[in-house]
Parts: C-alpha cells; sequence; structure tokens
C-alpha cells in the first residue's frame, strides 16, 4: 500500500496538469533560440495550387486504373477457363 502511495505521490498528473507555468519543449526553444538569429522566411498558410498539379492530365491515371482492372478481370476469367469452371 505504501508502494502505491508513493507512486501516486511522484506522478501526480492533476498537480502538474495545474501548475502556473508550463516549460517549452526543448524543440520549442530551439526553434526560439534559431530564429531569435534567422527569422524564417514568411510563407503563405497554403501552397500554391498550380504547384501541386500533376504533370499529366487526370484522365491518364484514371485509363491507368481501369486498364489494370481489365486486365485483372481477363486474367481471372482465363484462370477460370483453363481450370473447366
Amino acid at each position: 500500500m505504501a508502494e502505491q502511495d508513493e507512486w501516486e505521490r511522484e506522478f501526480d498528473q492533476r498537480w502538474a496538469n495545474s501548475a502556473e507555468h508550463k516549460e517549452p519543449s526543448a524543440r520549442a526553444r530551439m526553434l526560439a533560440a534559431r530564429w531569435k538569429e534567422n527569422p524564417p522566411d514568411p510563407a503563405p498558410f497554403r501552397a500554391d495550387p498550380d504547384s501541386a498539379r500533376p504533370d499529366r492530365p487526370s484522365w491518364v491515371s484514371t485509363a491507368v486504373v481501369l486498364g489494370c482492372v481489365a486486365a485483372v478481370i481477363l486474367l481471372l476469367g482465363y484462370a477460370r477457363i483453363r481450370d473447366g469452371y
């Protein structure tokens, strides 16, 4: 019983969460120090939609997917005919 009380006292989450001051993480401290000397360039919230466009038209990927589905259907049909079902 004493071991459980010691465990609860050592790792009291309610007490830790109720702290008035919370220290930032190591990554936050590192970025703050780095950005103080060399601030990052401003960047838009959303990327430019033209940069995310693929190089080929959208119908090409659709044709590839449908071609693969047709090939699988033909392969399964051939295997079924060959086995005699």
